[in-house]
């Protein structure tokens, strides 16, 4: 069965972005941009990769699931398709759909949506966020893929931000890279 990958960046206090859903504080060195790049192309937006010349082809996702404020920016710029070649369903009751056959706009149940694509033969499940989306899908996620940085944001967005729900992972890998981030993954338990 595939499995839903909550892959996100992190500052030691949890959240993934400030206030504003600025995220340029994230210290990013080429030896991180450089793994997580081979590792998972996919996940790096479509006209990012084409500025830096980044192979599309994805390694280990077909499909993201992505809320309105996740997907909004990458519209209000023009690209109605920010994770092309995957497969994108963006998680919303405001937002219209674009016109981009390989966009859709849901605006049921999250673990609906999940549920389904999980049945579906393919391959894993990004979970691009946000921290709303996060936390009515933790029931769902079995893996995460967490960059966490070397820096306090003290506000902003949440990496979960839903109800009290303690829920055990295992770490199962971490890696450290030169400017302090680690990655670090973790399974369901």
């Amino acid at each position: 069965m595939r499995k839903l990958v909550y892959y996100v960046g992190s500052s030691l206090d949890g959240y993934i972005a400030g206030p504003g859903g600025e995220w340029d504080f994230y210290p990013v060195g080429s030896d991180l941009s450089e793994y997580m790049n081979t590792r998972f192309p996919e996940v790096v937006p479509a006209h990012v990769r084409e500025a830096i010349g980044l192979e599309a082809d994805p390694v280990r996702y077909d499909a993201v699931v992505m809320g309105r404020g996740t997907y909004e920016p990458a519209l209000a710029a023009g690209i109605a398709s920010p994770y092309s070649p995957l497969r994108q369903h963006v998680v919303s009751t405001t937002l219209d759909a674009p016109d981009h056959p390989d966009v859709e706009v849901y605006s049921g149940d999250p673990l609906d949506l999940v549920r389904r694509l999980k049945e579906e033969a393919g391959a894993d499940i990004y979970l691009a966020g946000g921290g709303t989306l996060a936390a009515a899908l933790l029931p769902e996620i079995d893996e995460m893929i967490v960059k966490l940085y070397p820096v306090v944001a003290g506000d902003g967005i949440r990496m979960f931000d839903g109800d009290f729900r303690p829920t055990s992972f295992t770490l199962t890998g971490s890696r450290t890279f030169d400017n302090g981030t680690t990655v670090l993954n973790y399974d369901r338990t």
